[in-house]
């Protein structure tokens, strides 16, 4: 019997398909059916009506949030730390990921490679124990050794002016190993009769690397930042809360969007006002991507994400 149409296509990439099944089931089951719960931004929760049973409210827990006096701090550091994250993070990684195809030889390249990627699979639980014993005032490692050579200690834990470089400085420490391994494999990647041909036409190391690796890095760099632009309003909930915890002192220059949904939770138990805050970073996530995306496909269309 023939087969026509979407049928026909069923049965001649079945094989592919079985293969991406597990995937979709597990965006369908975890991404998708768990949206249904966005009505809880519109409903004053109680605990006995459930999401569905409980009473519409309709934009009051928006409106609590914003008259709260907190979207627009959250919300800017959010965007701030995470623009930041991607500059920095970005930069270092390919530097790092040029410096070792020029520079070291196949060994050396994948020893730096594995302790580069270490720090990744390191616990933000234990990161924040590590940051505890380093920046303590009265058994920090940096304040004993200030103490130690005359100098006054500083109180890192009381100021918020300290910790966006601190932060920035342990998100790059991070993911450089992760960042370095997907620049490193796109440079490989590159066929090697452009250099060759470089080198024949007298090109320098630099020039090597200014002219043809820098370009052939331009649709990775694209995809990668559009991909994080994606998740510029959403922080590191891990990150974040065990580097700064519950200090109160640190918030005006800390707080996210995603640890105060937290508190929010945990402290005044308002599960409307949480899902609203919620819904309002998801929103601007896709906004963002939407107009990052949309400025690419102007510039040009084959780098753009869709």
């Amino acid at each position: 019997m023939k087969r026509h149409g979407f049928i026909n296509d069923l049965f001649k990439y079945r094989t592919i398909l079985l293969m991406l099944t597990p995937a979709v089931l597990f965006f369908l089951l975890f991404a998708y059916v768990p949206m249904a719960g966005i009505i809880i931004a519109f409903k004053h929760y109680d605990y006995a009506g459930g999401i569905f049973g409980s009473a519409w409210n309709g934009l009051d827990n928006f409106r609590f949030f914003f008259e709260s006096g907190d979207a627009w701090r959250i919300t800017r550091n959010t965007a701030l730390y995470n623009i930041a994250f991607i500059i920095v993070n970005n930069v270092l990684q390919i530097f790092t990921a040029i410096l070792l195809f020029e520079v070291g030889g196949k060994w050396f390249r994948k020893i730096t490679q594995s302790i580069l990627f270490l720090p990744y699979f390191i616990s933000w639980v234990v990161v924040g124990a590590i940051a505890y014993n380093l920046l303590n005032f009265d058994i920090g490692t940096v304040n004993s050794l200030l103490r130690g050579i005359g100098m006054e200690p500083i109180d890192i834990y009381n100021t918020p002016a300290y910790w966006p470089y601190i932060l920035t400085i342990v998100s790059a420490w991070k993911m450089l190993g992760y960042g370095t391994v997907m620049y490193l494999a796109a440079i490989t990647s590159i066929d090697t009769e452009m250099y060759e041909a470089a080198e024949i036409d007298g090109a320098n190391v630099f020039q090597r690397i200014l002219k043809v690796t820098v370009p052939n890095l331009y649709p990775t760099v694209i995809i990668l930042v559009l991909l994080a632009v994606g998740n510029i309003f959403r922080g590191d909930f891990g990150m974040f809360y065990n580097m700064i915890g519950n200090n109160g002192v640190l918030f005006s220059s800390t707080d996210v969007i995603d640890t105060f949904v937290f508190r929010s939770l945990i402290t005044s138990n308002d599960i409307g006002m949480s899902a609203a805050a919620g819904v309002f970073q998801s929103v601007l996530g896709f906004t963002a991507i939407m107009l990052v995306n949309y400025s690419v496909r102007r510039y040009d269309k084959d780098r753009a994400l869709f």
